[in-house]
């Protein structure tokens, strides 16, 4: 090769480095520029719901005392829905990374990945068709059984359109995220760590419990807060699941809400202040997922010691 085609070669080189770049840093900045134009929409439009007089706003109390128990309900659902969808989704990406045989591994992951692609209202058409009044009965037990307890206090819902219904339904949608994500960190453990165990006499589940696990913590926790996400803004499958209702503490009553299902239900038919109530509702929503967000991030640079690069 001469000296000027190598010329040419380094420059054309450099030259697509830079538009590399460009494209790259402008990809960024317009993540940016949506994040920030969605937020200061949001602000705007909400000014005047958080402004109003209490008496104007739903429920004549005011703006917060109207977003509070939505909140509280939408926390509840979805902490719910991991607390049930984390550690099935943890078992099954270990299961599909580390014991199923490579056969069933492949057909078993494509399953779960064709999960995630489900829309959202057939899950809650399953909800409300089919899992709460297969569920109506238990919740009758427990009503009669455990109904000491706040959370299973009675009277049961006879329809079964309840918050723990519907964190059902959202634990079975965030269940293929979760594990999809976690599977694909399990699979890339250095192979030297597994190895290194099995040397030194652990069984497979301890070379798992000293290797995997504590190398796909970062990995567990982004794949969970995403799920949380999923959990946090879902609508139309809470929305046909849930008979709304007042904030209370038992799980198995009619009653509470989430901030995303009121929106949907509640956005078609609104107007004036309305309008703005809902806006402000979904910019709290807004704030609560970049929270989470944020937690997330915080929780994973804490866990970065034990890493394939060390």
């Amino acid at each position: 090769m001469t000296t000027n085609s190598l010329t040419t070669s380094q420059g054309a080189g450099r030259a697509g480095d830079k538009v590399f770049s460009g494209a790259t840093l402008a990809a960024g900045c317009l993540i940016l520029a949506v994040l920030f134009g969605v937020a200061l929409f949001l602000v705007i439009q909400a000014i005047p719901a958080l402004v109003a007089p209490p008496s104007d706003v739903q429920g004549g109390h005011g703006f917060f005392a109207y977003i509070g128990p939505i909140v509280v309900g939408t926390l509840i659902a979805a902490v719910i829905a991991l607390v049930i969808a984390t550690p099935v989704a943890i078992g099954v990406a270990l299961f599909i990374s580390h014991y199923a045989p490579r056969r069933l591994a492949s057909g078993l992951g494509y399953v779960v990945d064709l999960l995630a692609a489900i829309p959202s209202v057939v899950y809650g058409a399953w909800g409300a068709a089919f899992l709460a009044p297969q569920i109506s009965p238990a919740y009758g037990w427990l009503a009669s059984n455990m109904g000491w307890l706040p959370i299973f206090q009675g009277p049961a819902s006879a329809t079964g359109k309840t918050i723990l219904t519907a964190s059902i339904v959202l634990s079975v949608m965030v269940l293929p995220i979760i594990t999809s994500l976690s599977r694909e960190i399990f699979l890339q453990t250095p192979k030297l760590h597994e190895e290194a165990a099995l040397a030194l006499g652990a069984t497979r589940w301890e070379m798992i419990k000293m290797a995997v696990l504590p190398f796909g913590r970062p990995g567990i926790v982004s794949a969970i807060m995403l799920g949380l996400g999923r959990a946090l803004g879902e609508t139309m499958a809470v929305a046909l699941v849930l008979s709304s209702g007042v904030l209370t503490a038992s799980l198995i009553q009619t009653g509470n809400q989430t901030i995303a299902a009121e929106i949907a239900l509640n956005f078609p038919e609104a107007s004036g202040l309305k309008v703005s109530t809902l806006i402000a509702a979904g910019l709290v929503l807004f704030v609560i997922t970049l929270g989470v967000n944020m937690i997330a991030r915080w929780i994973i640079s804490r866990h970065k010691e034990f890493s394939g690069a060390n």
